[in-house]
């Protein structure tokens, strides 16, 4: 058995119902077939594409904005399952009672000494690989002209840093991402015609993947049982995609990419229509149908149990998709919300508890907030004094009793890495 599998929090019956693709199956987690360590893959990336399609907005398109999706109503007060945060630490985080944080990595120093790497500027998605003897945390760069790519952090089972490296070089602006099921990390490019690469925890060659479209991607997610994936696109009049590999689900070379159209708005009924060109060679992915609905800056995306999240900044929503019924609705809105706690919505990363999601602010006030399934949110930590930042990459370790993000900015410019302990237990 390889020595790296991916951490997930999903059901054990998807982990099952994927065995017979030959991917080997751990006791609790999909195991990647990983080669050793070898150089992080440095690339050019390719030219954009000419095209000579206005950017402009067709008063055609239908956004995603219409009043007949009612977004949830909290029954009662923010939930306190965390308890209040408590004043700043030693750190300048502000936690519930019993959690504790440490900097693991700092934008331009070296987390591990006698180590010749240096952490990476502008720290973005993240996401947690476990192996045989610990975890690894994998970081977005999101620098551009070519200075992005992916950093890791490798921890051993009690927690101490043993190593960094980087796992992929030469790319601009990676943004958000996705772990898979099968052990690799999907880092996207948040800049025109970007591309989605994969890459290993370990290290190794990194691989681009044209086939899941050349555009402004933002966050990709899986989900195993249906064989699908599901990627935001981080512009104004942005698209939600939805991929199908057209062989084995982790071969993510060839396969459908699709685009989500609103069929009926009263009952959030919805519709996939494949595009004929991802690689927007003619015309960009976002105006190849007239009939894909629009979403106002696609940022973070999660599955979580049978339901897909995703969040758009511009109009600070987070909408949540059934993939059972095909029915899309507004799971929180903040312009609609009386307990106006989550501004600046960005990253997702699922809750420990299936009922939950946390959500990262860019800006606002700089919290992870905790999303309930009745649309009650709780701060579980803060960032006070950074408000020139933006709270990125959240993860959990294999344990859930760790949880990984970053201050993408800091105090200054430069990113800081964090660690969080405590009791993260499964609420019911």
């Amino acid at each position: 058995m390889s020595r790296l599998s991916v951490y997930k929090s999903s059901r054990r019956e998807a982990l099952k119902s994927i065995s017979a693709m030959g991917l080997c199956i751990g006791s609790t987690a999909l195991t990647a077939c990983s080669g050793s360590r070898d150089e992080a893959l440095v690339i050019d990336n390719l030219e954009a594409p000419t095209t000579g399609v206005d950017d402009g907005l067709s008063s055609e398109i239908p956004f995603a904005d219409t009043d007949e999706f009612a977004p949830v109503e909290p029954t009662e007060p923010p939930i306190k399952e965390y308890g209040p945060l408590q004043d700043p630490d030693q750190n300048g985080i502000a936690l519930p009672m019993g959690f504790q944080s440490r900097i693991v990595a700092i934008t331009g120093e070296k987390p591990v000494e006698g180590s010749d790497y240096v952490w990476h500027g502008a720290p973005d998605g993240g996401a947690v690989f476990s192996t045989d003897t610990g975890w690894v945390y994998l970081s977005n760069a999101e620098l551009n002209s070519k200075r992005g790519g992916v950093g890791a952090l490798e921890f051993n089972s009690a927690g101490d840093l043993i190593s960094a490296y980087p796992v992929l070089t030469g790319t601009s602006r990676n943004c958000a991402g996705g772990a898979m099921p099968w052990g690799t990390w999907l880092s996207c490019e948040e800049v025109a015609f970007g591309g989605v690469w994969e890459c290993q925890p370990l290290g190794g060659p990194a691989r681009f993947l044209p086939a899941l479209g050349l555009f402004k991607h933002e966050a990709v997610c899986a989900d195993p049982v249906r064989g699908h994936l599901y990627l935001t696109e981080d512009e104004p009049d942005g698209c939600l995609y939805r991929f199908t590999p057209a062989g084995r689900f982790d071969d993510l070379s060839r396969g459908t990419l699709q685009v989500l159209q609103i069929v009926e708005g009263a009952s959030g009924k919805i519709e996939w229509l494949n595009l004929d060109d991802p690689s927007a060679r003619d015309t960009p992915t976002r105006f190849q149908s007239q009939r894909s609905a629009r979403f106002d800056g696609g940022e973070g995306i999660c599955l979580q149990g049978d339901k897909i999240f995703f969040a758009t900044k511009g109009d600070g929503r987070v909408w949540e998709l059934d993939i059972d019924t095909q029915a899309l609705r507004i799971f929180y809105d903040d312009d609609n919300y009386e307990y106006a706690t989550l501004n600046g919505l960005d990253g997702i990363t699922p809750g420990l508890n299936p009922k939950d999601i946390l959500v990262a602010e860019d800006g606002g006030d700089m919290q992870v907030v905790s999303l309930s399934s009745d649309g009650r949110v709780t701060p579980v930590l803060q960032v006070p004094g950074q408000l020139n930042s933006e709270i990125t990459g959240v993860a959990f370790d294999p344990s859930g009793t760790r949880l990984y993000f970053s201050s993408q900015r800091g105090f200054d410019g430069n990113g800081i890495t964090y660690e969080i302990s405590g009791p993260f237990a499964y609420r019911s």
